[in-house]
């Protein structure tokens, strides 16, 4: 079907009409609305009758708008991500009511997170649910993302996503319809609007009055205004909007005005906010007995047949809610499981040759003239975008002719086309977001550049409450091989805002990988290791570092040389103190140890490589070896990597230890732009040299 052809609403209406009115599709939909309430009013009872559950999310009056929209599209092969109040998509999908009940329970079960995430945050794989959260609006844009993934394996899937009118004021609801506006996405996004967000009403929330009004600007976005409660008119426009993102025609928003029966949920009392009349007006709105008698009115059933319909379908939950407490909570062992997927590198070097190990033979490396960090990173990712056509690069600036800030992706848009290498809107979220999105296909490796680590900030909600923790939610059913570079530091005047680093934060963070080379070969073997982990990793490139040649130029490794995460490098052996530092800090490190050489001490510095996982097995044997140990790092001071690395050698190796544990590390404030200032501000090599000498005295 064309674009062409979707526009024209007679034959639109000819092609849908036996669909929407058949009498097995309107009992089925009776069937999901039927679950979908008995469903709410038994969650209600077990939340009262302290049964595992203490949190119950009403959906009652949000039934109609899920459960139409769920029967629209193919399971298995579109796409869902319904929010929290959306369980009428989730049963009519296809989900079991005894999983969703066992989920609503806690009970230890493979879908819907198996009691690690709260009632009604949907996850499940054969049907293409990719697992929600808490966070309002979070899932519209990894929508997007997916949507993108569908457009780029050229795949007759359309990706639903459904929102409460809250989530509106969030900025991804606007940075999706952007997104996909701009892409021509097969996206359908479903605001279930029922006039409050928890006790604000909507004039409190969107300026303009509705949602659809502001929607209305994005070219390319089909909008429909429809009333949720009424089947004919809320089963048209969703057929239109998948008739629409199926034939290629681009994205549609439908605002569905439904009323909100139950509290927001089980700790909320709409009494403190809503008056008598309004509820009792909203209760004539209830879409099921209008549905009802739709169907009487029509002649799909009588009504015994209807009351008959009732009571089975009531029976079904109370059968499934026994069934479902029957089922066993998590094991309390498995508390700390799955936080990152497993993953062994098949082929490996180490630091100074190539070795046979049990996972695999290296045979490739080359020796040759020493190459800059810039340009290793270059060359990784053409040769993993050659090896892996699932390989797509995108972020700010970094297609076509730009090649990003410092030309890191060069050539990239003209070697491998726009597809596998794309700019994004200037919106951190939405790079996030989008790169979360298209990993969930299994096919997908993004990789993603946020410009300067200091600007990631507008997209740490999707960092850190989505990415980093979607294989822990899932409990292992959804893994992201999502990597993002980000280069950081100081160092070359940028100022407060091009000069943070990031570390400690996001290595604080659960579920993320954090790698931090210091030099070319390491570069490129790390970054090809990112790129096929399965798991979300941090590339930080420290800017200072891009074309240093004296120490960070390095021959080029091969195209099948990784390193393993986890392996730090003794760079420089000693046997008086211990220095580890990762980045610009063993750059550092190495030149005040050569200083300290000359003056009898013998400094050993270690190169961390990578912060998560640390290998602090290798810092713990040579600080047992030198008895003293100094950690870099140009990262303020307080709460900096550092501390964590000294509170476990004071934990770990204190018995060994001949003097206090030393810090180097910048001042507590931003980075700023005067040299002399930032000078003052990061440390220096004479800092190094001055805390060494301090070690040796002991």
């Amino acid at each position: 079907m064309s674009c062409m052809t979707i526009q024209n609403e007679a034959l639109l209406e000819d092609l849908i009409e036996g669909s929407l009115y058949s009498r097995e599709r309107v009992l089925r939909v009776l069937k999901v609305l039927h679950l979908t309430r008995f469903m709410d009013d038994k969650m209600a009872k077990l939340v009262r009758q302290n049964k595992g559950a203490t949190f119950h999310l009403s959906v009652s009056g949000h039934e109609l708008i899920g459960a139409v929209s769920a029967l629209s599209l193919l399971p298995g092969t579109d796409w869902g991500f319904p929010y929290y109040r959306d369980r009428a998509f989730a049963i009519g999908l296809g989900c079991s009511i005894v999983d969703l009940l066992a989920a609503f329970l806690a009970r230890d079960i493979e879908n819907h997170s198996g009691g690690r995430m709260m009632p009604e945050h949907f996850s499940q794989l054969d049907l293409r649910i990719p697992c929600q959260s808490s966070v309002v609006g979070s899932q519209l844009l990894q929508s997007a993302g997916t949507a993108k993934s569908a457009v780029l394996r050229k795949a007759e899937e359309v990706v639903y996503v459904s929102a409460g009118d809250g989530a509106t004021s969030q900025g991804d609801f606007h940075e999706t319809l952007n997104f996909a506006c701009l892409h021509n996405l097969p996206l359908i996004v479903v605001i279930q609007d029922n006039g409050w967000a928890i006790s604000m009403p909507v004039a409190e929330q969107t300026a303009g009055g509705t949602i659809a009004k502001m929607a209305r600007g994005y070219e390319g976005l089909a909008v429909f205004e429809i009333d949720g409660t009424d089947y004919v008119e809320t089963a048209k426009a969703l057929q239109q909007a998948v008739a629409k993102a199926r034939s290629g025609c681009g994205p549609s928003l439908v605002v569905a005005q439904v009323p909100r029966l139950g509290p927001h949920s089980s700790s909320d009392d709409p009494k403190k906010y809503q008056c008598e009349t309004l509820r009792s007006t909203d209760k004539l709105r209830d879409p099921i007995p209008r549905f009802e008698q739709w169907l009487l009115d029509q002649g799909y059933l009588d009504l015994e047949e209807l009351e008959e319909l009732q009571r089975r379908h009531f029976e079904m939950i109370e059968k499934a809610a026994l069934s479902a407490d029957k089922l066993p909570f998590p094991s309390r062992a498995s508390a700390a499981e799955k936080v990152f997927k497993p993953y062994i590198p098949m082929t490996t070097c180490a630091l100074d040759g190539c070795e046979n190990t049990e996972r695999g033979t290296h045979t490739d490396r080359v020796e040759g003239e020493a190459i800059v960090l810039m340009d290793a990173l270059n060359h990784a990712l053409i040769e993993e975008m050659e090896r892996d056509p699932g390989v797509i690069v995108f972020g700010q600036d970094v297609a076509k002719g730009k090649g990003g800030v410092f030309g890191i992706t060069r050539t990239l848009t003209d070697r491998f086309t726009e597809n596998r290498c794309f700019n994004t809107p200037l919106a951190e979220s939405t790079i996030v977001a989008i790169a979360t999105g298209l990993s969930f296909d299994g096919f997908h490796k993004p990789l993603a550049e946020i410009q300067f680590a200091d600007y990631a900030w507008t997209g740490m909600n999707q960092l850190f409450n989505e990415l980093s923790s979607m294989y822990y939610r899932s409990n292992g059913m959804w893994n992201c091989p999502v990597v993002i570079r980000m280069p950081y530091g100081g160092y070359i005047q940028g100022g407060p805002y091009h000069s943070q680093s990031t570390e400690a934060y996001l290595s604080h963070c659960p579920g993320l990988k954090v790698v931090v080379p210091s030099n070319a070969a390491d570069a490129k073997r790390l970054l090809k290791t990112a790129i096929r982990d399965p798991n979300p990793v941090i590339f930080l490139e420290h800017k200072a570092l891009y074309r240093q040649r004296l120490f960070c130029a390095r021959p080029e490794p091969g195209p099948e040389e990784l390193l393993p995460f986890g392996q730090a490098a003794i760079v420089r052996e000693g046997t008086d103190v211990t220095v580890a530092a990762w980045g610009m800090g063993v750059l550092m490190a190495v030149e005040a140890a050569d200083t300290l050489s000359k003056e009898g001490s013998s400094v050993e510095v270690i190169d961390l490589r990578t912060l998560v996982p640390l290998d602090f097995a290798s810092l713990l044997a040579s600080i047992k070896k030198t008895g003293k140990f100094l950690v870099v790092h140009e990262a303020p001071r307080n709460c900096g990597f550092g501390a964590e690395l000294a509170a476990r050698v004071a934990e770990e190796a204190f018995l060994f230890l001949d003097a206090p544990v030393r810090r180097i590390a910048g001042k507590d404030c931003p980075v700023p732009y005067c040299k002399d200032l930032e000078e003052e501000v990061l440390p220096k090599v004479k800092d190094l040299e001055d805390a060494l000498r301090s070690l040796a005295l002991y």
